[in-house]
């Protein structure tokens, strides 16, 4: 009975929530207050949303799915895409409930990886043993990761990616070896460990930031450790440390030269200080700054401040010095003003600079050999309109033999353009008068000859000469007689100076006595010349069959007279006269020791003669294409010489004669002069020293020069051998590349050159012994392997029998790094210096084997 009630029950209940069903309208839409309440209540559903941004394509020979896991599994060649990213690896497993992809590579029967996890983003390739990435948050970590940047490789133990800009690695090395980073070599060469790197990527640029790191060389560690590193990668400069090379030097001890640091300021300039170290107290501090605006001008200043310490204090070899140099160049752009111009070229230094040098580079490239140094500033103006040019300029040239040094401040030149006096009349300039041209300007000079210390002293001020000069230069030729060029020249020199000589006999101290006088004075002279000339040919030629077909001999003589007037006469004043110590009356320039110069004494009515000659050879060649090779015997050959008719005694000047020629297909260079005097020299017993009598017909060799020079190298003495046709195969020993023969020897092309200059000069004049230079010079180099070069350079002086400067250099190319070794074994500086420099750009940054400053050529802006 009891159940039949429940029964009936539940089937009423059923059937009213059924009708209640049915029942049911749509509802009418709700005004806005009651939508927002609505949603706002707790109970509402909302939809989840999906884990995943993007499709996820995948593809593998082998794919398994686990539904209740919500798992995906991909074996061999298995492949995954989502958004950007890419992931090929032999394994990859899909965690739809953490979002997470996981992927790790082939693994040996020992479970070694052997294929690394491919991961390819925004052009980016990665390398890794196992990579997880979460598509959710975005970040991934990688183990073993190998990450391709710029010029170098990062190996990671584990990498961690933030984000797409930021990735943390620990225990990472980097290298730029390209042996490496192309799989040649499964180790580089040499690697920057550090155990904390934070790689950062933007948009334009990425960088490493790390904490302490350290160079290994061949997987030995060096002592190379920095605090810290920042390494961009970018073409733009950067600043660096920059590394210093090491050595020793007999006179300073050990070294580090170069040790310093780059900083680049702003878009216009850089700034490089440089510091060398000596193990016996010397020091030196080299800062030079470069700037630069493009198509404007461009400039470097340059100082060296150090001190030199010799010797052992409380000992009398102990000496103590300092030096400076001081140097600025600046060029202009000569796009950017046509019309004004601005130069420099500023190098001071103290009298024992290069004595004292503590700069090794001065001594590798012969700088410590310099016995003068000069310096000049220079702005010169042109004008659109008017045919004037203004230069403005100042210089210093410093002698060492001497102390002196000569100031030139201010100096101007004003310069007429040439032109002609006459117009043509028919366009096409006949005859003499229409071809007469002038030149013409002045140079106004403040010239001081002084001593290093009295620089801007009264005492400078005191010397200081002022002298203003003024040329007119007139010339005119035409043709004559259809082969020969006549032409006729004047000059007139006008001068003003500020001081004049005035010369005495002191007889206590048995001595000429010059003593300078300020007072304005000024000289006229004037010049006059007439040339003809003409060209020669001449042609011998042989039998045919001969080796020499023929010679040809080009001459070109040349007559001229020239005029001046005698300017030591009493009528012009420029001369006065006094008595010497032998008492007799003896004239001198009131000009002599100014700045201005002093006119000529004596009337000059010179013939004067000059004779070239250019003789070639044809002779019969199989390496010529026509069949006939030309040989030049002599380029140049010329004898001149002149007879002053007005000079009362020794009319005939000394005759020079002068050659230039080149042999062996023009590498043989040769360069000779010889001065013969045609009168006989007499001299007394004893003497050394002798008379030029008037004797005529001697010609007695009064010096003598000769410089030759022939570079020698590897391509003239035969033909490169093509090593790729001639040996069947091709291999590395120890990264360099060989051909290797049958027998398994290797061979290369052992590259050599040598040049040899020699010279030798003999100087005569009226003395009995003459003086003679001669000397030897070698300069080479050759590539012992294709990566091993040495390189050296050294003279021998023929008289002395002594070795001059000598340098000994080895280069090594190491695949990522150089190596450099200088010695200077002989002379005044005994130094050796040792060098190793990162050859990829952006460890020249950071660990700075060549600073990328806006100064060299591939400039970045």
């Amino acid at each position: 009975m009891a159940k039949t009630v429940l029964k009936n029950i539940l089937q009423i209940l059923i059937i009213l929530i059924f009708n209640n069903f049915l029942a049911q309208k749509t509802p009418e839409k709700l005004p806005k207050n009651v939508v927002n309440d609505t949603i706002s209540k707790k109970d509402t559903i909302v939809v989840k949303k999906e884990s995943l941004d993007d499709i996820l394509h995948t593809k593998a020979d082998d794919q398994r799915r686990d539904v209740p896991k919500k798992m995906t599994f991909l074996n061999k060649n298995a492949q995954v895409k989502y958004q950007d990213m890419q992931i090929d690896a032999d394994y990859i497993s899909i965690d739809d409930n953490k979002n997470l992809i996981y992927a790790r590579g082939k693994q040996d029967s020992l479970g070694k990886i052997i294929e690394p996890v491919i991961t390819t983003q925004a052009g980016k390739k990665y390398e890794t043993n196992e990579f997880s990435y979460n598509t959710k948050t975005k970040q991934a970590i990688a183990f073993n990761a190998r990450t391709e940047e710029n010029e170098g490789v990062i190996t990671a133990q584990k990498t961690k990616k933030y984000n797409d800009s930021v990735f943390a690695m620990k225990n990472a090395d980097y290298t730029t070896d390209e042996y490496y980073i192309k799989k040649k070599d499964t180790a580089s060469d040499y690697f920057m460990r550090a155990s904390n790197i934070k790689l950062i990527k933007t948009k334009n640029k990425s960088q490493i930031v790390t904490g302490p790191i350290q160079m290994y060389i061949e997987k030995v560690p060096t002592p190379l450790i920095l605090p810290f590193a920042i390494l961009p990668f970018s073409d733009k400069r950067a600043a660096g440390i920059l590394i210093p090379s090491f050595g020793e030097r007999e006179d300073v001890g050990f070294f580090l030269n170069g040790l310093g640091y780059y900083q680049p300021i702003g878009e216009h300039f850089d700034l490089k200080v440089l510091a060398d170290i000596y193990t016996k107290g010397s020091w030196n501090i080299r800062p030079q700054m470069n700037y630069l605006k493009k198509y404007r001008y461009s400039g470097t200043f340059t100082a060296d401040v150090g001190t030199m310490v010799r010797g052992i204090k409380g000992l009398d070899d102990y000496n103590k010095n300092s030096t400076y140099r001081i140097a600025w160049t600046h060029t202009q752009d000569s796009k950017s003003n046509p019309f004004l111009t601005f130069s420099a070229s500023v190098d001071i230094v103290s009298t024992k600079f290069y004595n004292n040098n503590l700069n090794n580079n001065y001594i590798f490239n012969q700088n410590v050999l310099n016995t003068q140094q000069n310096s000049a500033v220079t702005i010169t103006k042109r004008f659109l309109k008017l045919p004037i040019t203004i230069t403005g300029s100042a210089s210093y040239a410093q002698n060492f033999a001497t102390g002196l040094a000569d100031l030139r401040l201010p100096q101007m030149n004003v310069a007429i353009n040439q032109f002609y006096l006459f117009k043509s009349k028919t366009g096409v300039r006949q005859g003499l008068l229409e071809n007469i041209t002038v030149n013409t300007g002045f140079n106004l000079t403040n010239f001081a000859s002084t001593q290093e210390n009295e620089l801007f002293t009264k005492a400078m001020w005191d010397k200081m000469q002022t002298g203003l000069k003024n040329n007119i230069a007139l010339g005119t030729n035409t043709t004559v007689a259809k082969y020969f060029t006549f032409s006729l020249s004047a000059n007139i020199d006008n001068a003003l100076t500020t001081k004049t000589l005035k010369r005495r006999y002191d007889p206590i101290k048995t001595v000429d006595v010059d003593e300078i006088q300020k007072n304005i004075a000024g000289y006229s002279t004037f010049s006059t010349s007439a040339s003809l000339q003409t060209t020669l040919y001449g042609m011998l030629k042989f039998k045919k069959g001969s080796a020499v077909e023929a010679i040809r001999h080009m001459m070109t003589p040349s007559l001229s007279f020239t005029y001046s007037p005698d300017f030591s006469s009493p009528g012009f004043g420029y001369y006065k006269n006094y008595y010497n110590a032998e008492g007799a009356l003896t004239p001198y320039s009131i000009f002599d020791k100014g700045i201005v110069g002093s006119p000529s004494s004596g009337v000059v009515g010179a013939l004067g003669f000059n004779i070239g000659n250019n003789i070639e050879m044809k002779v019969k060649s199989k390496s010529d294409s026509t069949g006939v090779k030309k040989i030049k015997i002599f380029e140049s050959l010329s004898l001149s010489g002149n007879y002053n008719f007005a000079a009362k005694d020794h009319p005939w000047s000394v005759f020079s004669i002068n050659g230039q020629s080149s042999f062996f297909n023009n590498k043989l260079s040769v360069n000779t002069s010889l001065s013969l005097d045609p009168y006989r020299i007499d001299f007394a017993p004893g003497a050394t020293q002798g008379i030029r009598t008037e004797e005529f017909g001697h010609f007695s060799v009064q010096g003598f020069n000769v410089q030759l020079s022939y570079p020698l190298s590897s391509e003239i003495f035969g033909e490169k051998t093509d090593y790729a046709k001639k040996y069947p195969a091709k291999g590395e020993v120890r990264n360099e590349n060989y051909y290797f023969d049958d027998d398994n020897y290797a061979h290369f092309d052992q590259a050599w050159t040598l040049n040899i200059n020699a010279n030798y000069a003999y100087s005569k004049g009226t003395s009995l012994l003459g003086t003679k230079i001669a000397s030897v010079g070698l300069d080479g180099s050759i590539k012992l392997t294709p990566y091993w070069n040495i390189n050296g350079s050294t003279h021998f002086d023929l008289v002395t029998k002594d070795l001059a400067y000598t340098r000994i250099g080895f280069s090594r190319d190491q695949r990522s790094f150089t190596i450099n070794f200088n010695w200077v074994p002989f002379g005044q500086y005994k130094v050796y210096d040792f060098f190793i420099g990162i050859k990829a750009n952006i460890l020249s940054d950071a660990l700075k084997y060549k600073d990328r400053s806006f100064t060299q050529p591939n400039a970045p802006f």
